[in-house]
């Protein structure tokens, strides 16, 4: 099966997403997501589209944890394959322990690693990403009271990437700088 297109995938946040901070979230994993696919030998594309559609659901599941990534996957049910539905449902707190491949360990961490960096770049004077660097992430990360919702071992689903902590934290941000003007930092 063939995946929509991207500005496709667009499309559909327009029309299920309405939160313009959720919006500029998926932007931001959709990135990190793609720059982790290029350090690892994957598809961009692919790991592109899966980090931008990944809480297409979470306005409509916030109330009801137990069905964000389900109801995503009803949504995007016939636009993608089943394995790219599979990490967006594996994505959900409640089943990343079921995460079996680089798709599904790439979104964990992409997904939790966005919200750490954009907390990073938010305390800084200037508010712009561009000021943070990845020593900073890393001293951040080790501050268990620093934005808290961040989950430490979702970030650490890096290692089964094959990718340190360290390195995560710099193809993070190189994602994120990209896209600076997007996420309005």
């Amino acid at each position: 099966m063939d995946m929509i297109s991207r500005d496709e995938a667009i499309e559909l946040i327009e029309k299920y997403v309405k939160d313009d901070k959720l919006k500029k979230h998926m932007l931001a994993v959709e990135a990190i997501m793609r720059e982790v696919a290029k350090n690892i030998n994957e598809d961009e594309e692919v790991f592109g589209i899966v980090g931008l559609l990944h809480d297409i659901d979470f306005e409509e599941t916030k109330e009801k944890p137990e069905l964000h990534g389900v109801r995503a996957c009803e949504i995007l049910n016939g636009l993608l394959p089943e394995n790219l539905l599979n990490a967006i449902k594996v994505h959900a707190y409640s089943k990343a322990e079921e995460a079996k491949n680089n798709l599904e360990y790439a979104l964990i961490a992409s997904d939790a690693i966005s919200g750490l960096i954009i907390a990073c770049a938010l305390i800084k004077p200037s508010k712009k990403i561009n000021d943070v660097d990845a020593e900073f992430i890393s001293k951040k990360f080790k501050q268990k009271d620093f934005a808290r919702n961040c989950s430490r071992e979702r970030i650490l689903f890096c290692k089964m990437l094959g990718i340190t902590e360290e390195k995560f934290f710099e193809i993070s941000l190189n994602a994120l700088k990209k896209i600076s003007n997007d996420l309005g930092l």
